[in-house]
């Protein structure tokens, strides 16, 4: 064999076989969950378990898809990520977790909006802060006021009645 005859063979990308096997695996999960469930609301043509099947089986298309483009080389090959994009942002959602309770969801979910769009390249942090805290505080409001949602409170949130 000569050197462009290895290079040109079909070889499956292994990456995207595993991410096949695990979206069919969680869309098996999802339905599994989803027959456990029954039909809860028999008076209703769409209950519970209604949408866990959608997404299941929109998992599993999802898996076979991957798995036909793997077995076909179709897409690209993976490469190391860098590492301080994944860390700011790993950052975000570790100090939203921890500050939530503390800090209340606006405070905490502008402190990772501001941290994730650092790990995409926005440079002024101050900037990210004063985006993501309005946005949270507004999305808070939609859930906890108009949606009648239980959404964890801290100071921003008690200001208003």
């Amino acid at each position: 064999m000569n050197e462009n005859t290895t290079t040109n063979e079909r070889r499956p990308n292994w990456a995207a076989l595993v991410t096949a096997a695990v979206l069919m695996a969680v869309a098996v999960l999802i339905v599994a969950e989803a027959v456990k469930l029954g039909n809860a609301a028999r008076y209703a043509r769409v209950g519970p378990a209604t949408f866990a099947y959608v997404i299941g089986f929109f998992l599993a298309g999802l898996s076979l898809w991957t798995l036909i483009h793997a077995l076909r080389d179709k897409f690209p090959r993976w490469t190391v990520p860098e590492l301080g994009p994944v860390a700011w942002v790993a950052g975000g959602m570790i100090a939203q977790m921890v500050l939530l309770p503390y800090a209340g969801f606006s405070i905490a979910t502008g402190l990772l909006f501001a941290l994730t769009a650092r790990g995409f390249g926005q440079r002024p942090f101050w900037l990210g802060l004063a985006v993501g805290v309005p946005l949270a505080f507004f999305v808070w409001l939609v859930f906890a006021r108009l949606l009648m949602l239980s959404l964890p409170a801290g100071p921003l949130e008690r200001l208003i009645p």
